[in-house]
């Protein structure tokens, strides 16, 4: 600075290529200075000079309001103002790579020299999903604070509310929404064929007796908005309309009816339960009755009877051997009575038998009788 200079009351700014810079005389907003070397006026020290460095490219300033009321061709030149409505969005590039998201109700203001830049304004109030490329922008750019990710795997569905409306059913993939103020919610619904059981459910049978049976069934969600949208939960309502059809069919049968027959559910059940499930979305194909339990002074009695009834059969086929074994005999009897020489051929045998096993076989009546009944049997 020279003595001119002072005398002069000048002072000497220098802007660097990375900088701009706001003037104020006696306070009053003057000009915004762009790089080089600049003379400034400044008696009694009435200079202020307020630097920025582009490599913050947003301009946050105290004087913001004053630069664009007094200076607003200046403003224009020098500055880019991005503001969002009460549901706008705005995508912000600077050069090619994503900057900033700015919410609803905001305004930013960023250096123009900064730039360049690229401003996307998306009205959330038509649709918040995001672009599939938008969104994996936003999540490698690290910008996902206004974005919901909810992802719907093959085999599922994707029932999208917005602030508790059903809007659409959602297929597979990855879906991303804006969350600016409205409520967003997915529920996921399982297409694939599923199993439920219903374990434990006591039934009354006609003759008074109480069973546990475990019941079993296969379903599979066909119509994913009805299912949803008729009832709170579709599976609860499957288990209770189960219990109810079996309670019906097995409270008409005797425990005695139950246990010969393998019963399963009867078609009229069977056919209420699949209609009232088609109604609110669900296809139901098998129904089966797995299990019976009885109760454990009943497993006993049952055990006594079935031993009964085994013992009363083996009763029946002993007498009935013995009665075959008579009637052989009685038949072998008839034939001798008949036939004296088949008579003394039976003695000669057991006769034979028994000296087989003796060493000694005494005679006591003699064998005068004995010899001529061998000799007439050879004579014969």
């Amino acid at each position: 600075m020279t003595i001119l200079d002072q005398v002069l009351g000048r002072e000497r700014v220098l802007v660097r290529e990375n900088e701009r810079a706001l003037t104020l005389y006696k306070g009053e907003i003057k000009a915004v200075l762009l790089p080089g070397e600049h003379w400034l006026a400044n008696r009694r020290g009435s200079l202020e000079v307020s630097r920025h460095d582009l490599k913050n490219p947003e301009f946050v300033s105290a004087y913001e309001k004053a630069l664009f009321d007094k200076l607003p061709d200046v403003a224009a030149r020098h500055f880019t103002v991005v503001r969002t409505g009460r549901t706008d969005v705005a995508v912000i590039e600077r050069d090619g790579n994503l900057h900033a998201v700015l919410a609803p109700d905001r305004k930013l203001v960023l250096w123009t020299d900064a730039g360049p830049w690229k401003v996307t304004q998306i009205d959330t109030s038509v649709d918040l999903a995001i672009d599939a490329a938008v969104m994996r922008r936003l999540g490698q750019a690290r910008k996902a604070e206004l974005m919901s990710v909810h992802p719907v795997v093959d085999g599922q569905a994707g029932l999208l509310f917005i602030d508790g409306v059903l809007v659409r059913t959602l297929t597979a993939g990855v879906h991303g929404f804006w969350n600016v103020g409205r409520m967003v919610q997915i529920k996921v619904v399982d297409l694939k064929r599923q199993s439920l059981d219903v374990a434990g459910q006591e039934v009354l049978t006609k003759d008074r007796v109480t069973i546990r049976v475990n019941i079993a069934a296969e379903y599979r969600v066909v119509d994913p908005v009805k299912a949803v949208s008729m009832v709170k939960d579709f599976s609860e309502a499957l288990y209770r309309a189960l219990q109810y059809a079996f309670r019906k069919t097995l409270g008409a049968l005797t425990l005695d009816q139950i246990l010969e027959k393998k019963v399963t559910i009867d078609e009229e059940a069977a056919a209420k339960v699949r209609a009232d499930m088609a109604e609110i979305g669900v296809e139901v194909s098998d129904i089966a009755l797995k299990d019976v339990i009885l109760p454990g002074e009943m497993r006993e009695i049952l055990n006594q009877v079935v031993s009964a009834e085994k013992q009363a059969e083996a009763n029946i086929i002993r007498r009935r051997e013995e009665t075959n074994a008579t009637r052989s005999l009685l038949n072998t009897a008839r034939v001798m009575a008949e036939n004296p020489v088949m008579l003394r051929l039976k003695e000669l045998e057991a006769l034979e038998t028994i000296a087989g096993k003796v060493e000694r076989l005494t005679v006591h009546n003699g064998t005068g009788g004995l010899l001529n009944d061998i000799v007439k049997l050879r004579e014969s």
